[in-house]
């Protein structure tokens, strides 16, 4: 459970251009050329609405569910600020009673140092075996800098959250003086949010999409992607700049993802920003009309959106 080597640093300029870089090209490359293998599509479609940080500033750890912190936690982290690594990783392994394989000690012995709840984490090569977020045998320990490098909880804490986490589960660690939500914003995550399975009814016929539809502070977010397709429009990338061509009937739309600007024949017009939920980029719905002169009638009890 330790961490080696150290971790460089880089400027923040280098970092903020690589991050949009990024951005544009895993938005474009998942959400618009289908060229994801049939495993990490398969991932990607089933989509999720919770999140876990771990603050070691604190050793709190705070499970968000639904757009909504659920519930915060104590935990223990590592002995030095290095052992417990920082960034952002995936729940890829879930087991009961796992053995201690150092001192032999079987799974479920109350002598386990790991408890009887191993979510384990992806970290720098390691698939789950080294760093997790697990149990204890010595609750005293928990609020303290104690590990080797997991993250130790109360053995309740853990059998609360085990059967409420799912394998890939985004887990964030860090160290800060922010709110869990505050913290949970800057990385992206939608707060107050809420996902549900959407459909359009296009020239009277209902057609279910596979992406839920988003709502957040009553707007309505709807997968891009999708809904171009059934509209029979096209996207495709701006050469250089990374702003997307969305073409629907005569109407060709650019737009950079995330921002809150489109170009509608030469004019620009301000709409609010598109999204990016689980790699996908959803759309305001109410911007279709002024966007691409589209009538759009929602119906919120149903769950539909008519074109």
């Amino acid at each position: 459970m330790s961490l080696q080597g150290t971790v460089g640093r880089t400027k923040a300029y280098s970092l903020r251009s690589i991050a949009m870089s990024l951005v544009f090209l895993l938005l474009f490359t998942a959400c618009f050329t289908g060229a994801a293998s049939a495993g990490a599509a398969s991932a990607a479609s089933k989509m999720s609405t919770d999140l876990i940080i771990v603050n070691k500033k604190t050793n709190k750890l705070g499970f968000f569910s639904g757009g909504k912190l659920e519930k915060v936690f104590p935990v223990a982290t590592g002995k030095t600020k290095n052992l417990t690594p920082e960034g952002t990783f995936r729940v890829v392994l879930k087991v009961k009673n796992r053995p201690y394989y150092k001192e032999h000690i079987p799974g479920g012995d109350p002598a386990n140092p790991l408890g009887d709840r191993w979510l384990g984490l992806e970290v720098n090569g390691t698939y789950g075996t080294t760093y997790a977020i697990h149990g204890n045998n010595n609750e005293s320990s928990i609020g303290k800098y104690v590990s080797a490098g997991c993250i130790r909880m109360h053995n309740d804490d853990i059998h609360w959250l085990y059967p409420r986490v799912a394998k890939f589960t985004t887990v964030i660690i860090t160290s800060s003086s922010r709110s869990m939500e505050n913290i949970a914003s800057k990385a992206g995550y939608l707060l107050g949010t809420k996902l549900f399975a959407g459909t359009f009814v296009i020239n009277g016929e209902a057609v279910a999409v596979k992406s839920p539809f988003v709502e957040e502070n009553s707007r309505i977010y709807i997968p891009l992607r999708e809904a171009v397709s059934l509209l029979g429009g096209s996207l495709r990338q701006e050469a250089g700049t990374g702003a997307l061509m969305i073409t629907i009937g005569g109407q060709t739309v650019i737009h950079k993802p995330l921002s809150s600007i489109a170009t509608v024949n030469g004019k620009e017009v301000i709409m609010l920003a598109s999204r990016n939920v689980d790699g996908r980029l959803y759309f305001p719905l109410g911007s279709l009309t002024p966007l691409f002169g589209l009538p759009v009638v929602w119906d919120a009890k149903k769950g539909t959106v008519e074109l």
